[in-house]
């Protein structure tokens, strides 16, 4: 889950490369460190913290970073603590070579006591520290250039990597390679300059055009010549294709507000009108979804429809299957990715695997795709990331199109994978016919208005700030809910987990009598949500039993709901709108909840401790 970046070219390498890192410090914020060589010497600087830490470190080493060519790292610990010993960049114990890597060397300790061996002695805890030496060793018993050294060493490596190598020996070349982390390479205009990335996010003021490697491939980076890439097992060169970004930069920057986070909840809007734009047709009752339409029958012909997702997108997943169980009447399981792929799951040609991630790097959804393709199951992804290893990996599949997220707890993602589920559900009872054309109407036109009531839950942000300050100081909280509405309990109280480090813990209504209630008291908020749709009077009844347990109710109720408001301690609206709908609408105020109550605690609401946007390691 770390960011690497890296630059080589006509201009100043330093700016671009520690601009670069900040857009990064999402994937990982533990320590951070920067790598430029200016002709003769390496100048490396590195430290515990964040990018803010390491340029306060580069304003007072004296260091000047001048050089035309250089790499950089921010790191979520994996091997070794957060200290700047095990920071990156790491050298080899020549000091020629220089590394950053994203992911995880499982054999490095074989490896390691190889080249100890082999008289190599280790600085840090780290596994990048191996693998820069192991690229040495070969190096020099091959006698061979970079690039091949590096391909030799990856073939004896097992696990995953996104890497950027220099060797001063050959300073106007840097070599990349990729193995199930992400990796992407920007190319400036007539080849004179390259830029090196976790994302495109680093470069997307200088170029628009970027290379996405392939697990198992590398990349030979020349200044002035260009880039080569080839096959790391076989030597088989590659034809890289020139991909257009569809990124900009205003949308990877906060645009005023305080947090990316809040930015992001308020751009829920926008982002569920973009994802649902010319796929639905709502006055006409039409759904065109590509990668539905050309393999509708995948779907209409299916045993079963296995959710495979992480997080949040767990979640989004929970409430995909209760539209297609509901509307569409398909069988759905619904899995945590880090456990499908090691429980030898029961999979057949008759399945279909939807795989939700944000990033579409995800390293145990990328797993759990490949092992369901090995099985021949027919794999559609659901992912926002364009160019995304998911999206390259599956069958089919539909992007959200909520524009870069770059808070580390999930908001927006959330949101905009319920609308495409929503849509695939829609087109698959439209073709079975299990709903009625005019029910299916009467779904695309409530599809419709989420995005103007999403906006009008915005407008009460006020109300659950006050709210936020008078639980602020809770230690314990329990979210509540049934049906379609249970999925967001869950994601309430990830939230608040996530930015404010309070324990919380979701439920199923009706479960709280099989042992949360014993929790309950005075001091216990319990964040109900009773729609009037569905279980509503079950939900009222359980809030009964928290209030004769002097427990502290919020409640998120439909609009002019009258039974709740007297029993709750506070009271949320939300509009009216169909059941299957309510997720996209109650999820509003439990986000604002949480950002509020970080806020307040004086949290880093956008990078949570211990915590990555990104999870592309096990």
């Amino acid at each position: 889950m770390c960011g690497i970046t890296g630059y080589i070219g006509y201009r100043d390498a330093y700016p671009i490369v520690i601009n670069g890192l900040k857009r990064l410090e999402y994937r990982g914020y533990d320590s951070a460190g920067i790598m430029v060589y200016d002709g003769e010497q390496i100048q490396l600087s590195k430290t515990k913290g964040k990018v803010f830490d390491l340029e306060a470190i580069v304003s007072s080493d004296g260091a000047k970073k001048e050089g035309k060519i250089g790499i950089g790292h921010t790191r979520w610990a994996t091997h070794g603590v957060p200290n700047d010993v095990n920071s990156h960049p790491h050298f080899s114990q020549s000091g020629d070579l220089v590394i950053v890597h994203n992911g995880i060397i499982e054999n490095y300790d074989t490896l390691k006591k190889e080249l100890v061996a082999r008289g190599y002695t280790f600085h840090s805890d780290t596994d990048t520290e191996v693998l820069i030496n192991l690229i040495e060793e070969v190096k020099k018993t091959e006698g061979c250039k970079l690039g091949k050294a590096v391909q030799l060493a990856l073939t004896n490596v097992i696990g995953a990597y996104a890497i950027a190598v220099f060797d001063k020996t050959k300073p106007n070349e840097l070599v990349v390679a990729k193995l199930g982390s992400p990796i992407a390479i920007g190319v400036g205009d007539k080849n004179e300059e390259f830029f090196v990335a976790s994302d495109a996010s680093p470069f997307i003021e200088y170029t628009k055009n970027a290379i996405y490697l392939e697990d198992g491939e590398l990349a030979i980076i020349k200044k002035d010549k260009g880039i080569k890439v080839r096959k790391i097992d076989n030597d088989k060169e590659i034809d890289a294709t020139i991909q257009e970004l569809q990124l900009n930069l205003e949308q990877i920057e906060k645009g005023g507000y305080d947090h990316f986070m809040l930015k992001e909840i308020h751009e829920q809007p926008k982002a569920i009108v973009d994802t649902y734009r010319g796929r639905m047709l709502a006055n006409e009752g039409v759904i065109r979804m590509a990668g539905v339409d050309d393999n509708l029958s995948k779907f209409l012909n299916a045993d079963r429809i296995i959710i495979v997702a992480c997080g949040t997108s767990w979640h989004a997943g929970l409430v995909g299957e209760y539209l297609f169980e509901d509307m569409a009447r398909i069988p759905v399981e619904v899995e945590y990715a880090s456990e499908f792929r090691y429980r030898n799951p029961i999979i057949t040609s008759k399945d279909v695997v939807i795989a939700i991630s944000q990033s579409g790097e995800t390293a145990d959804t990328l797993a759990a795709i490949k092992l369901a393709k090995s099985k021949g199951a027919f794999v559609f992804g659901v992912c926002n990331v364009v160019g995304s290893s998911i999206s390259r990996e599956t069958h089919a599949g539909a992007y959200t199109h909520a524009g870069p997220e770059i808070g580390v707890a999930s908001t927006k993602a959330f949101t905009t994978q319920i609308t495409v589920l929503s849509l695939i559900t829609l087109k698959l009872a439209q073709a079975k016919g299990t709903l009625s054309t005019s029910t299916i109407n009467g779904y695309l036109q409530a599809l419709q208005q989420i995005p103007n009531q999403v906006e009008k839950l915005l407008a009460i942000d006020p109300l659950v700030r006050d709210i936020a300050d008078v639980y602020k100081e809770a230690t314990n909280c329990l979210y509540l809910g049934r049906g379609f509405n249970f999925p967001v309990a869950l994601e309430g109280a990830l939230k608040l987990k996530e930015i404010s480090y309070i324990h919380a813990e979701g439920y199923p209504a009706a479960e709280m009598k099989h042992g949360p209630i014993a929790l309950i008291d005075e001091n216990m908020p319990v964040f109900v949500i009773a729609t009037s749709k569905g279980h509503y009077e079950k939900v009222v009844s359980n809030i009964q039993e928290i209030k004769s347990r002097s427990g502290k109710i919020v409640a998120i109720v439909t609009e002019g709901d009258v039974t709740v408001r007297e029993i709750a301690d506070h009271v949320i609206e939300i509009p009216d709108t169909d059941e299957a709908f309510t997720p996209l609408l109650t999820t509003i105020p439990l986000q604002l909840l949480s950002y509020h109550i970080a806020v307040m605690l004086g949290k880093n609401v956008d990078q949570p401790r211990n915590l990555a946007k990104s999870v592309t390691v096990e």
